[in-house]
């Protein structure tokens, strides 16, 4: 099985010297991009290749690269975004401390292609050793002449940056990304125009993640075929699949695309630990629909998983167990999204502060008749189309799926508070006004 994203990375994950990276093969897409393909060409074997973008979102890689006006002067950007900040979320990490004469030689090649000449990696705020292995690497990398100047004797130039962002989740969408790199505050842009129109200081400007750019060597050393027969579906590629929670062995696995779900928790992380049992679980992140046992055999691709109900996101999975609460879980997720609304759209603003009090008043034994169909009435006054960006949507997600898979749970903790506001008071208590949100 071939893994070319972490082949070279060394068991204790100290990553390789520029002269040991060169040793292994790398630098040498550099060479045959600069000196043997076209920006054309290149474009094309990416396009080919069915590279989906590995940040969550799933675009084709090549297509989106293609919507960059080739004659527009100079200057152009490329940017990737390494603010890798989602609950549960973790691949990114392995690939910026480990491998990152991996990440900057497809930065190098990326930026050709799209004859962009200044490059950033917008980097998450935590992650300290990712930062100061980067630096190192970016300026062996200037002092070997793969950066800067005159690049190989090509003529190309190339400028690379690390920037450290301000801590923000917002910053993961793009345009709010652009916004904070321009020094301003991060809010999502409208669109259009879009970025790779008018990007960063209103310059065509490209924004991919950094397990997408990380397979870009590979695919320009090897090919369009060999990348697409890397999968076990028409996704093509390896991918960097995660699982978090009451397993034996969380982790992190690079894995043919496809992998199933059962095979992903039950052979690499080792099932369940001793005393607890699978629920359900978020396949892609904390931004992700709940799937449940029904769907344990259901491939771990872009398409299989939507076809389930959900999403494949960024392919790192938290899973639920049967001693979790699960209006526990849900609302320490929707804490960290009330947390991380930029503020800018009033449905997020306001309403994941009113769904993680109604979630908190559950968990407390202080439930009421109705605060089911309130919760449902957010999932869709939060959900796409009615907010600026998809950080609302996502948070909803497994809000939504948690009431529909267990929805017991929820009606559960509201009968035990009625019991008890009962007990207590001697008098039923008081029938929820809102007993049917939807006809609001």
């Amino acid at each position: 099985m071939e893994r070319p994203l972490t082949e070279h990375i060394r068991a204790d994950r100290r990553p390789l010297s520029l002269g040991e990276y060169e040793k292994m093969g790398g630098y040498q897409s550099v060479r045959k991009a600069l000196k043997e393909m076209t920006p054309k060409d290149i474009q094309t074997v990416v396009k080919e290749s069915n590279l989906r973008g590995r940040g969550g979102a799933g675009f084709s890689t090549g297509l989106k690269w293609s919507f960059v006006p080739m004659d527009a002067p100079s200057p152009k950007y490329f940017i990737v975004n390494a603010d890798e900040m989602e609950p549960g979320t973790f691949k990114d990490r392995l690939l910026l401390e480990s491998a990152p004469h991996q990440l900057i030689e497809g930065m190098i090649v990326s930026a050709f292609a799209l004859q962009a000449d200044i490059s950033f990696i917008f980097l998450r705020w935590a992650y300290k050793e990712a930062a100061n292995t980067l630096r190192f690497a970016i300026q062996e990398a200037y002092d070997a002449g793969y950066l800067g100047e005159n690049i190989l004797g090509t003529g190309y130039h190339l400028e690379m940056h690390l920037h450290t962002g301000v801590g923000r989740y917002m910053c993961g969408e793009e345009t709010a990304l652009l916004n904070s790199l321009e020094g301003k505050r991060a809010t999502p842009r409208a669109k259009p125009p879009f970025p790779q129109v008018s990007g960063l200081f209103g310059r065509p400007t490209i924004v991919n993640n950094v397990e997408t750019v990380s397979c870009i060597p590979h695919i320009v050393n090897k090919g369009a075929d060999w990348f697409q027969k890397l999968s076990r579906t028409n996704d093509a590629g390896t991918k960097l699949y995660g699982v978090s929670g009451k397993v034996k062995h969380p982790g992190l696995w690079e894995l043919p695309m496809g992998v199933t779900v059962r095979e992903l928790i039950e052979e690499h992380a080792g099932g369940m630990q001793d005393g607890v049992k699978f629920r359900g679980v978020l396949p892609g992140g904390a931004s992700t629909d709940f799937l449940v046992e029904q769907h344990l055999d259901v491939k771990m691709d872009y398409a299989s998983v939507a076809a389930a109900g959900s999403r494949l996101g960024t392919g790192t999975m938290i899973v639920l167990d049967d001693k979790t609460s699960v209006v526990g879980f849900v609302k320490n997720l929707i804490h960290f999204f009330a947390q991380e609304s930029c503020g800018f759209c009033t449905p997020c603003r306001e309403g994941l502060p009113w769904i993680e009090k109604i979630l908190h008043a559950l968990q407390e034994g202080k439930g009421e008749a109705g605060d089911i169909n309130l919760l449902e009435f957010h999932t869709k006054y939060l959900g796409p189309g009615n907010t600026f960006c998809a950080l609302a949507p996502g948070a909803m997600e497994p809000l939504q799926s948690a009431i529909k898979y267990f929805r017991k749970d929820f009606e559960d903790y509201i009968s035990e508070a009625l019991k008890n506001q009962s007990l207590t008071t001697g008098l039923p208590k008081k029938q929820n006004l809102i007993t049917d949100i939807s006809k609001l």
